[in-house]
């Protein structure tokens, strides 16, 4: 189910929740409207709504987090395939065709990634599924260049240093990419994301029970509503890095295209 179906789906709850409220307020008896009753309502209600704020604030906090962790990665990987490529071209003009599998992983990654966006000039593979960082073919290019790498035959000390390192960059590389693949999924739980639909649905209704029947409550509630839809939505939507409305940016993958094509 899609994010903006969710924050659909918990908008239309939350206004039923309160709209059962106003209609149970007219039929309830005296006795259970008395000052009393709703101010052990309202105390009630007030620790669900404190326990809600704080669950959600510690979800969009964690969540957040994660992006940005998630975008830092994202930077530390492009980083790491300039710093690649600068090597390749230290080492030679026998490390062209290198430079060229890498370029045709760059263009390929940043067309398949960001989908919305104009991909890359050039001859690469194209993917027609869904976005994913877990491309056979895309890793199997980077296995490539690992490979050509080490079948590299130095001629002096000079180029044997850069094996070693052209190697080491290659190993970091690698590790990066893996690790991209296991931090891009979603990591909210939806057992909790129910629950706290649950608290949000009981909220609202005890809003619509106790609250006095015109239109700037029924505007208030609305509008209520509508904050809190927009922010699981945020929520969700920050939970995936790169399938959601906000995604991390594709500036630095292009900037390593850049740097390759300059170069070549």
């Amino acid at each position: 189910m899609g994010d903006s179906l969710i924050a659909a789906l918990l908008l239309l709850l939350l206004l039923a929740s309160s709209a059962f409220g106003l209609w149970l307020q007219r039929r309830l008896g005296e006795r259970h409207k008395t000052r009393e009753t709703a101010d052990a309502v309202r105390l009630v209600i007030s620790i669900l709504v404190t326990f809600t704020a704080l669950v959600l604030g510690l979800v969009t906090s964690s969540v957040k987090s994660s992006f940005d962790e998630f975008d830092g990665r994202w930077r530390g990987y492009a980083a790491a395939l300039t710093e690649l490529d600068l090597r390749l071209r230290e080492y030679g003009a026998s490390t062209e065709p290198i430079r060229s599998k890498l370029r045709t992983y760059v263009a390929a990654a940043i067309a398949d990634t960001w989908r919305s966006e104009t991909p890359p000039d050039g001859d690469y593979p194209r993917f027609p599924q869904s976005p994913s960082l877990e491309r056979q073919p895309l890793g199997a290019l980077l296995v490539a260049i690992d490979i050509d790498i080490r079948q590299l035959e130095p001629t002096d000390a000079f180029h044997r240093q850069l094996i070693s390192l052209l190697e080491d960059n290659m190993a970091q590389t690698l590790q990066q990419r893996w690790r991209l693949i296991g931090t891009a999924h979603d990591t909210i739980s939806t057992p909790l994301l129910g629950l706290m639909t649950s608290w949000l649905v009981m909220i609202f209704g005890v809003f619509g029970l106790i609250s006095p029947r015109n239109a700037v409550i029924y505007a208030t509630i609305l509008l209520c509503a509508v904050s809190i839809s927009s922010a699981v939505y945020l929520i969700m939507d920050l939970d995936q890095p790169l399938g959601g409305f906000i995604t991390v940016s594709s500036e630095p993958m292009r900037d390593v295209l850049r740097h390759i094509d300059a170069r070549l």
